[in-house]
């Protein structure tokens, strides 16, 4: 399903940067080149104007505790005896020489940097124009001492030209999206400029016609599908230049390696929101969204479905005269089995879908055994059953096994998914729903705390292919 409002509340709520910040920013901004402005660097200035996700409207929101920067260009005329590291080593200097800034500053190749205390960070970079030739702009790197030539307005430019087609700011949009998706996964590299460019080349002007993109997830699913089809027809490293300016070769930020897993994660990643979008079921296609851009999509509508689960049995079920309304689904159970279970129970959107690819061929039997103990560790009273109502304060150790009880081959190994449901789980932020490596042997102990029809499910998973084999049946664990 596409869920074009909760797209719409994930990226106003979690992706985009806030107004506090934006306005920090604005401040922070404008004080820096006011100090520039007043201090005794030698080049005589042209103007200031902001570069990169800034400029291009593609900044997001930062990970907890990480900082968020922002690009800002100082347009200089040359000075008559200066090279290209002097521009950053003189600034650099101005900035030391400030009580303000003196402990904020930091020095990189083309620019010097402003860190406010692991909130943001300003890279202010000079740029030279007319040392060449009019009309010329060229940035400082001080490290190999050489100007090298830049268009960044007009690479802002070829950007607002592609948004305009997309419509309704859809490609700023998908970007943020995906950068949102890289922060959070951490596990391929594509840095902003680059992966910007890459989507950016994947409109054309037929689109301006055709019109294609008329959401945010249909314009994610389209940007991304392309961008799969050009990575897959590429199998080894492109080269990926810079639309306005030929020499500059992007894809150098890549080695073979860093492209090979780029390339493989899009592919994967593809597939899934595919999967999410395809999905008619609401709660299915949230749950298969979140496992693309992570627990904070939905999180308010997916934790009150979590939460509620006794109250949806009791509605389904006095709808057929069998439950009063004033039932959990613990008493529901007891009274009617497997039978009281709300519908969607066992594919609610807060448990986390499988990552791995299912395997083509048919599914191995996964069984699950489970036996009550005193505690972890402790002493086993007897084996249970699933929707067995059971005290809290116990601890079950749950075994994987194959459909005959035989253990697995060491080729497997067994990942399992625990999901939490209900009032109280919910009330102790322990809804859960994640996966979970195996204790030892394939088995998993877990503690019981909270009252509720819990889920408990194990996958199985071949180590050299990182593809699921199979799954068990649902054990339900009723706490009393």
């Amino acid at each position: 399903m596409k869920l074009i409002t909760h797209f719409d509340d994930f990226l106003r709520d979690t992706v985009n940067l806030n107004q506090t910040r934006v306005t920090l920013l604005e401040d922070s901004i404008e004080a820096i080149k006011t100090f520039i402005n007043n201090s005794d660097w030698k080049p005589e200035i042209i103007e200031f104007k902001p570069q990169g996700s800034w400029a291009h409207k593609t900044i997001i929101k930062p990970l907890t505790d990480y900082p968020f920067d922002a690009d800002l260009i100082v347009y200089v005329k040359p000075v008559d005896g200066w090279e290209a590291k002097d521009y950053v080593n003189n600034l650099y200097t101005e900035f030391q020489g400030s009580g303000i800034y003196k402990e904020k500053t930091r020095r990189y190749s083309h620019c010097v940097t402003i860190e406010y205390a692991g909130e943001r960070k300003i890279d202010i970079a000079p740029c030279v124009k007319d040392r060449l030739y009019s009309g010329t702009y060229e940035v400082c790197n001080r490290n190999s001492n050489e100007f090298e030539r830049s268009k960044p307005g007009e690479y802002t430019d070829w950007l607002i030209d592609k948004n305009s087609i997309s419509g309704k700011n859809n490609l700023r949009k998908v970007t943020r999206l995906l950068k949102y998706m890289r922060d959070i996964k951490t596990n391929f590299i594509c840095q902003s400029f680059l992966l910007t460019t890459l989507l950016g080349d994947r409109i054309s002007y037929v689109d301006s016609i055709n019109k294609p993109f008329t959401d945010v997830p249909t314009s994610l699913k389209i940007l991304i599908g392309r961008l799969d089809d050009w990575l897959q027809a590429n199998p080894t490293k492109p080269t990926v230049r810079n639309p306005v300016l030929y020499e500059e070769i992007q894809s150098n930020a890549w080695d073979e390696t860093k492209y090979s897993n780029f390339r493989n994660k899009i592919n994967l990643y593809r597939g899934w929101i595919d999967d999410a979008y395809d999905e008619s079921d609401k709660e299915e296609s949230i749950g298969k969204w979140r496992r693309v851009f992570g627990d904070d999509f939905a999180a308010e509508e997916t934790v009150a479905k979590a939460a509620c689960v006794s109250e949806s049995a009791a509605l389904e079920l006095s709808g057929r005269s069998l439950a009063s309304a004033g039932s959990d689904l613990v008493t529901l159970v007891r009274s009617l089995g497997s039978i009281a279970l709300p519908k969607g129970f066992n594919r609610l959107p807060h448990m986390h879908r499988p990552k791995w690819r299912a395997s083509s061929s048919a599914g191995v039997a996964v069984k699950v055994s489970a036996y009550l103990y005193t505690g972890r560790y402790g002493q086993p009273i007897r084996q249970i059953t699933s929707l067995e109502p059971l005290k809290s304060g116990y601890w079950i150790k749950f075994s994987a096994s194959s459909g005959s009880g035989l253990p697995f081959p060491n080729e497997y190994y067994v990942m399992w998914r625990v999901t939490n449901t209900d009032k109280a789980a919910q009330k102790a932020q322990a809804l859960r729903g994640e996966f979970y490596e195996s204790d030892s042997n394939n088995s998993r102990w877990e503690g019981l705390q909270y009252r509720g029809v819990h889920i408990v499910e194990a996958f199985l998973i071949r180590k050299a292919t990182e593809v699921m084999q199979g799954k068990s049946d649902p054990f339900y664990v009723v706490i009393e």
